[in-house]
């Protein structure tokens, strides 16, 4: 049995971690699955929009038992090949083409913050505990951290990178980890509020944005900086969607892309 399932709405598409009864933990298996699913779904045109969804009480509880009992026998050069692999499913799916929103319907451990924190954007049952744990295994989340670190920011991540501290998901809106906090019956109208935003939106504008989020977060504001922008406007200015989409504005009508 497949470890995640794959279905589509309209132009949305839903990735659904399938391993409830291990609370969705990720193994190399599951690490292929995501990479695949998110490579093949950002190169489809007919998607515009990406949920990461799980099935069961909890989100993703991190590595799966088993996987870490073998890899308690791995050699240097096999925890570097297995670290690897995790590290390009998450740079995977934190470059994916396509919008990438995270439906957390439970807790989220260790690596599970990881696939929270690749997604653009992130949408928590009021309920969710959240938690970095590694340090009381005598581990560290170095592979997730870059990810982590910018969505929760740096000082945030210093309390509970250090402490494997639970917190609730309150707290994870409080640090801006994520972006809403709703009641289970809630969780997918809110859900489905962002991902008819994305869709309705210009698909190339959407892309564009996303490289332009990449390029300019955290980056020093200089001329090289600024020339970029500029170029970059002019550029987007240029194409067929953004004339359309402004003529469309213009002439009050829908731009093709909704017809």
């Amino acid at each position: 049995m497949p470890s995640i399932s794959i279905s589509t709405t309209g132009h949305c598409a839903t990735v659904t971690l399938n391993r409830p009864e291990v609370r969705n933990a990720f193994n190399d298996e599951v690490i292929a699955e995501l990479t695949h699913a998110f490579t093949q779904l950002g190169q489809d045109p007919q998607v515009r929009a990406i949920v990461l969804a799980a099935e069961g009480m909890a989100f993703c509880a991190g590595a799966d038992l088993n996987w870490m009992r073998r890899m308690a026998d791995y050699s240097q050069a096999e925890n570097l090949a297995d670290a690897g692999q995790l590290a390009e499913m998450l740079r995977v799916i934190y470059i994916c083409p396509k919008p990438t929103v995270a439906r957390i319907q439970g807790d989220v451990v260790a690596g599970g913050m990881g696939l929270v924190a690749a997604c653009d954007m992130a949408v928590s049952v009021d309920t969710a505990n959240y938690c970095l744990s590694e340090v009381k295994l005598g581990l560290y989340p170095a592979t997730i951290s870059p990810y982590v670190i910018r969505a929760m920011g740096a000082r945030a991540a210093h309390r509970y990178f250090l402490t494997a501290e639970r917190f609730d998901a309150a707290e994870a809106l409080r640090i801006g980890f994520v972006h809403s906090v709703v009641l289970a019956a809630q969780l997918d109208e809110q859900v489905a509020d962002i991902t008819k935003a994305l869709v309705n939106a210009s698909p190339n504008a959407v892309k564009e944005c996303k490289t332009l989020l990449h390029d300019v977060a955290g980056k020093e504001i200089d001329a090289a900086l600024i020339v970029h922008t500029v170029q970059g406007i002019a550029g987007i200015r240029a194409s067929p969607e953004g004339k359309e989409g402004v003529q469309s504005f213009l002439q009050k009508r829908k731009p093709n892309w909704l017809t």
